[in-house]
């Protein structure tokens, strides 16, 4: 059940501030919250409680308010209710209606935030969210420097400018790592069968089974005895390997027994089990055939979905996680054009990327800042028939004006840089380094919701740096103002 709230959104002057507490309305969290468009967001969060029965949900401004500081902060659950508990700003930005000494929701109800909180529904909230700043650029710009009217020529000439190519669009690709441990094989192996150990147990206690054979004393010296090596040999490492799958393979073949007897496991043990049967068949297949590659690759028993992605770095040539596109216009906004949990080739996501640029701006952009795994043939011969020039060197024998055009391509590169930019500032600063949820949906939540913070406090610094620099700028140079 949900019920919306009479003023999503109350004014500084409405927060109910006890004696003795003095707030500072130039505070950044209250006019942060006032760069964000609460009433737009709470309709499609209504939408998902079409009952009207049952306990009332929390508004949807105390629940991604939270997440919001969260994701600033990288406060664990626990921490972020002290902190909303504690600091009368973050009671504010999510939406109290004054000062209270005491905490505004326990924090398991955080899960339950970022499992409503969809990462669709945090990607349309980005797109509100650059659109009413858009919107807010243009105004003052229009009301920086007027233009006069002359009818309907001046409105023709701007329906031509504007289905002109224009403006500029930067796309690139980068992973989202998860927190879980280095996935070797004879590591995923024993934990595997320290999970079926535990099942095995719970079985004979709760249908009052005797207890098998299962060699977990042994099994155990047998990891340890690996993973204690400093520098293991390739023969020893297919021995440990070998004896894990043993261990694994008896395991399971007293659960099959017992099921087939019609004992059955717990919903929970029974995602378990497919999971550790996957990873089995798995190892054996790369054992039995001296390769390290499997279609589908289970790199985590407790995050099954997650899988290795390539990336070629010195640091870190695999990570694991979540793959993404990031698209940045030429206001220096990003927004995810594609998340998967599976390695794909990014060139593939080019062209959609470009037709929701011309939805949203009603005209093509004049240059697209790839790197050179976009610029294939089929890329190439699109962008041509669009009228965009797509960065990088031309194919075929250089030109005349070969100079010219290595100073566009160095230009190129040079502007490519902003979503290196702010890949390394939401890695940084907004924990997209570092995804520390366990479940498929909050995870896609908790990288989009990354994206969105870094645009949110992208916008909201911007405004303080354009307020600074005018105050500079025209206190030292005074014949501007009057220009």
């Amino acid at each position: 059940m949900y019920k919306a709230t009479d003023k999503s959104q109350p004014s500084f002057q409405d927060f109910n501030q006890p004696l003795g507490l003095t707030m500072n309305p130039e505070n950044r969290w209250i006019k942060t919250a006032g760069l964000i468009p609460w009433e737009q967001f709470e309709e499609n969060y209504a939408a998902m409680f079409p009952s009207n029965t049952g306990n009332v949900a929390k508004p949807l401004r105390m629940a991604l308010g939270s997440l919001i500081i969260q994701t600033k902060y990288g406060f664990s659950d626990e921490e972020l209710v002290e902190q909303l508990t504690e600091n009368p700003y973050y009671q504010y930005f999510i939406g109290l209606p004054g000062y209270q000494d005491t905490a505004p929701f326990d924090s398991s109800s955080l899960v339950a935030f970022r499992k409503r909180i969809s990462a669709e529904m945090l990607i349309e909230t980005n797109e509100c969210l650059l659109a009413n700043a858009k919107q807010k650029a243009d105004a003052k710009d229009d009301d920086d420097n007027p233009t006069p009217s002359s009818g309907s020529s001046s409105d023709d000439k701007n329906e031509e400018e504007k289905s002109k190519n224009n403006g500029t669009l930067i796309i690139d690709a980068t992973c989202a790592p998860s927190n879980i441990r280095y996935p070797l094989d004879y590591s995923l192996l024993n934990e595997a069968r320290g999970k079926l150990e535990k099942i095995i147990d719970r079985f004979c206690a709760y249908y009052s089974l005797p207890k098998p054979r299962t060699y977990r004393i042994e099994a155990r010296k047998n990891y340890l005895s690996l993973a204690k090596s400093k520098r293991p040999g390739k023969s020893k490492i297919r021995k440990t390997i070998r004896k894990q799958l043993g261990y694994v393979n008896r395991d399971l073949g007293y659960l099959y027994n017992f099921m087939s007897e019609g004992y059955a496991p717990t919903k929970k043990e029974i995602a378990l089990l497919e999971t550790i049967i996957t990873l089995y068949e798995q190892q054996l297949y790369m054992y039995e055939s001296k390769t390290h590659k499997v279609e589908n690759r289970i790199v985590s028993i407790s995050q099954p979905y997650l899988r290795p992605i390539v990336r070629g770095k010195t640091k870190s040539p695999v990570e694991f996680g979540a793959k993404f596109d990031l698209s940045v216009d030429e206001y220096g906004h990003g927004r995810i054009e594609k998340l998967s949990f599976d390695a794909y080739n990014e060139s593939s996501t080019l062209k959609d990327s470009i037709e929701r640029y011309k939805d949203r701006t009603g005209h093509y952009p004049q240059r697209v800042l790839v790197d050179q795994i976009y610029r294939t043939r089929d890329n190439r011969n699109y962008c041509k028939s669009k009228g965009i020039r797509l960065s990088g060197p031309k194919l075929g024998r250089p030109s005349k004006d070969n100079e010219y055009d290595k100073t566009i391509e160095y230009q190129d590169n040079v502007d490519r840089i902003e979503v290196e930019r702010v890949f390394s500032l939401s890695k940084r600063c907004y924990s997209l380094g570092l995804i520390k949820t366990k479940l498929k949906e909050t995870t896609m939540t908790a990288i989009s919701l990354s994206i969105f913070v870094t645009n949110l406090f992208q916008i909201s610094s911007r405004s303080f740096w354009e307020f600074i620099w005018n105050l500079l700028f025209f206190s030292k140079y005074p014949f501007a103002m009057a220009g």
